[in-house]
């Protein structure tokens, strides 16, 4: 991954307001939030103007009349009572508005990631993409949970208390707007530093969820090949970054924060005092007055000192809805269907016609690609690694867009068909199975409610699955953990194979089905295998050739060619590529 991007000023109003139309479904309740806001703010700003009328009507004269103060004393403790319930719920309803917005985003998010093509996994490490859907929409959480409300709730009693100290004393109050600029100022200023600390911390966050999820996804490979200290290496130098990013922020807030509003604050009480200083030199100052104004100014930098803590929040947050926001627009989606209508298919009729295709949109790792497989037969791809056989799949599954050339099936051009026909009616069995959470007959199902046990067990029993299941513990309900890391490949292969024969499709796409299996679980998966097969058209990959000899038609690719074509005596007469190939793998002298 490259330089962290930073966002302009544009780009972060821009993200905001986008963060913002997620509460246009809450309008009724933010509009109700709003309501009790206002009241909470109007019995902040009453209180001292309640004390200093006190003070200075009461106090001061030594004029204690017992009813008057009874119901000024009842209406201030009544209102500060009032006040903390109406903080209650403005505060209950803020956040759940905010918790609601933010599992919206991150069904949204998901959403995406479940839409995405393959490529853009293909270029994107897993640990960043994590990264997003979790630790970024977390920090967006804050944002809606505590910074907005934080802001919102400031905003109004700064409003509140400038309208208060403008009662109190019109000269001084008009005085004291000088420090607005000063704030603002000190805001601009972390603003501007702490989004680019706050981009980089992001993005070395991102790096190190892609190395533990690398780490853990490859930790036997780790352990045998003794890597450990090489990625404990790598994983300390990316938190070091993060480690010296997350300082320099550090160091900002400890100098802009705080401090640098404190030194305001002083400045401006000073003024305030030196004020009615210089004025009770010419006439009277009411006491009340003093006390209420000083109180306003400490209430004042209360919400500014609020305010700045949470703009470090409030960064981060900008930035992680940043990165979500791109992961949103990502463009890189799996192929659309044009017109999808009701076609079914039939038969099962495969075409390829002259298909080429690039990865990359420079480099064709498919050139001129033109085959049939008619229905029931076998279609078997070899070749050595990197000649294109993978690739052949992956479009025939939709997995990638294809913009030359065409494949049918049945006639018509496979982005005709529904995705949901076209999954629906293939079956896909790879080399290395992925076996989710859940008991073995979620794994064979994939949680069909309309598929029922019978159905799962008649597909395991033609698979030959059966045998071993029943020896379970649980038998079909036996759970199975990450990955079915408790199965033997060739267990987890056959749980495969009763996945897709469940939903008897007309196609069945196999790449190299048996590669990792022992001799003896191959011959219970080849019996499988046959089976399958037959009554399907078969489009499988191989590389061991003793596995696709009866296969109707063979194509031996070669750098994105078809080099030949044929049966497997026929390309054994030919005495070309495949010819060698069967040689080597037989141990025999290639002349």
């Amino acid at each position: 991954m490259g330089k962290p991007t930073e966002f302009t000023k544009q780009e972060q109003r821009t993200i905001l307001f986008r963060l913002l139309t997620y509460t246009t479904p809450h309008y009724k309740k933010i509009i109700f939030a709003f309501i009790l806001l206002t009241l909470a703010t109007l019995g902040e700003i009453v209180g001292p103007l309640m004390i200093a009328h006190f003070i200075d009507q009461y106090l001061a004269p030594r004029h204690l009349p017992l009813q008057p103060l009874l119901v000024l004393g009842g209406g201030y403790l009544a209102i500060q009572v009032a006040k903390s319930f109406i903080t209650y719920f403005q505060q209950y309803n803020f956040q759940e508005i905010a918790l609601k917005i933010i599992q919206k985003i991150r069904v949204d998010v998901f959403r995406k990631v479940q839409g995405l093509g393959l490529k853009y996994f293909d270029k994107t490490p897993a640990g960043s993409t994590v990264s997003r859907v979790t630790n970024d929409t977390e920090a967006i959480k804050e944002l809606f949970v505590t910074v907005l409300a934080s802001f919102i709730q400031s905003g109004f009693l700064l409003i509140g208390i400038f309208i208060a100290m403008f009662i109190l004393n019109v000269k001084l109050a008009a005085f004291c707007l000088i420090i607005i600029p000063l704030v603002l100022l000190i805001i601009k200023m972390y603003r501007k530093y702490s989004s680019r600390y706050y981009a980089e911390m992001r993005e070395q966050l991102g790096l190190l969820n892609a190395k533990i999820n690398e780490s853990l996804q490859g930790m036997a490979m780790i352990q045998m090949f003794r890597q450990q200290k090489r990625l404990e290496r790598e994983f300390s130098a990316i938190n070091e970054k993060h480690f010296l990013a997350g300082r320099r922020n550090i160091k900002l807030d400890s100098l802009l924060l705080r401090p640098a509003v404190e030194l305001v604050y002083i400045g401006s009480l000073i003024m305030a005092l030196s004020y009615f200083g210089i004025t009770s030199l010419n006439s009277p100052v009411e006491i009340g007055v003093v006390y209420a104004f000083t109180t306003y100014l400490n209430r004042f930098f209360r919400p500014v000192n609020e305010v700045m803590r949470q703009l470090s929040l409030y960064q981060q947050a900008i930035i992680a809805a940043g990165r979500v926001f791109r992961l949103l627009d990502e463009t890189e989606m799996a192929p659309e269907q044009k017109n999808a209508g009701e076609t079914k298919i039939q038969d099962g009729e495969i075409q390829f016609r002259d298909v080429s295709f690039s990865y990359d949109g420079k480099k064709d790792v498919l050139k001129d690609i033109s085959f049939t497989a008619k229905p029931g037969e076998t279609v078997a791809l070899v070749g050595h690694t990197g000649s294109g056989k993978s690739s052949i799949i992956n479009l025939l599954m939709r997995f990638y867009e294809f913009e030359r050339g065409d494949i049918l099936i049945d006639g018509m051009s496979i982005k005709e068909y529904s995705l949901e026909e076209l999954r629906g009616k293939m079956g896909l069995v790879l080399q290395d199975p992925f076996l989710f959470y859940g008991t073995v007959k979620d794994n064979i199902r994939l949680h069909n409610d309309s598929m029922t046990d019978e159905k799962v067990k008649e597909a395991a029993e033609f698979v030959r699955a059966h045998r071993f299941i029943e020896k379970l513990e649980d038998g079909y309900e036996h759970r199975v953990v990450e990955r079915g890391s408790t199965f033997s490949s060739g267990q987890r292969q056959l749980i495969a194979f009763a996945r897709t024969i469940a939903t008897n499709p007309k196609i069945l796409v196999l790449d190299e089905a048996t590669a990792n299996i022992d001799t003896e679980t191959e011959e219970e998966i080849q019996a499988a295998l046959a089976k399958m097969r037959k009554g399907r058209t078969t489009i499988a990959i191989a590389h061991r050739l003793s596995t696709i000899q009866d296969a109707d038609l063979i194509l031996v690719l070669h750098q994105g060619n078809i080099v030949e074509r044929g049966s497997h005596q026929e390309l054994l007469a030919q005495k070309g590529l495949y010819y060698q190939m069967f040689q080597l793998q037989n141990g025999l002298v290639v002349s």
